[in-house]
């Protein structure tokens, strides 16, 4: 399980323990970028009491495509068979591990997706709701796979995926690093399985995302498109 953290300090605290209590096996690394709030003090403090829980911290703020290698990496070099991505602040909800874990047993891939039957958002308004739900839409007519949750962060792969795909060319950010990672493990021949997740608004703090990330997004699926380098 992956944490791409900054200043999560308010809902850090509260998830690590709610997360390890669905599955005795699921270990946390929390991938940090030195948050101004310390988030990373919350983390250490945890990981002296509890095995299971592990902090990289990084320099400076690189982003969240390059938070997600860096703990795809770490996860690698240690054994891990199946790594997910998950936010930290209760937009992702821990009971919704459950079905992924369950869909991992048979799948390469597994998306968690809200736009698949069962799937649903909350307590988001009308614009935010048409710019998702609109951005897999267009990433699914574009790239010619019939995923319906292209944008989301919520997925789990098995190490045998990520090694396959070719981390070191994945170059995006945002939602566009989720559709260049499931693009390309498509493209691969992986087998993936979407099961239906309810988002949720965070519970503590703003958004992070941004006009440039959703620009990015439409731009650099006409890249991965037509890109030399696929995988």
């Amino acid at each position: 399980m992956i944490f791409p953290t900054y200043n999560e300090r308010e809902n850090i605290s509260f998830i690590l323990p709610e997360v390890l209590k669905i599955n005795s096996q699921i270990h946390i690394l929390v991938v940090d970028d030195s948050s101004p709030d310390k988030t990373y003090e919350v983390v250490e403090q945890f990981a002296k009491e509890e095995s299971r829980i592990h902090l990289l911290l990084r320099k400076e703020k690189k982003g969240l495509g390059r938070a997600y290698i860096a703990g795809f990496q770490w996860a690698l070099q240690e054994g891990f068979d199946f790594i997910i991505e998950m936010d930290a602040d209760f937009s992702h909800r821990p009971v919704d591990l459950n079905p992924i874990l369950e869909a991992a047993e048979k799948n390469d891939f597994v998306v968690g997706s809200r736009y698949t039957e069962g799937g649903g958002t909350k307590n988001w308004g009308l614009g935010r709701r048409l710019l998702s739900r609109g951005g897999s839409l267009y990433s699914r007519w574009i790239l010619g796979f019939p995923l319906h949750d292209w944008t989301g962060g919520f997925n789990g792969w098995h190490a045998r995926v990520l090694q396959g795909i070719g981390l070191e060319y994945v170059k995006s950010e945002g939602y566009s690093f989720q559709i260049e990672l499931k693009y390309k493990a498509l493209l691969k021949g992986f087998k993936g399985k979407e099961v239906p997740i309810l988002f949720e608004e965070r519970r503590v703090g703003q958004s992070k995302m941004s006009s440039r990330i959703v620009l990015e997004a439409l731009f650099r699926v006409w890249k991965l498109k037509y890109s030399k380098n696929k995988c």
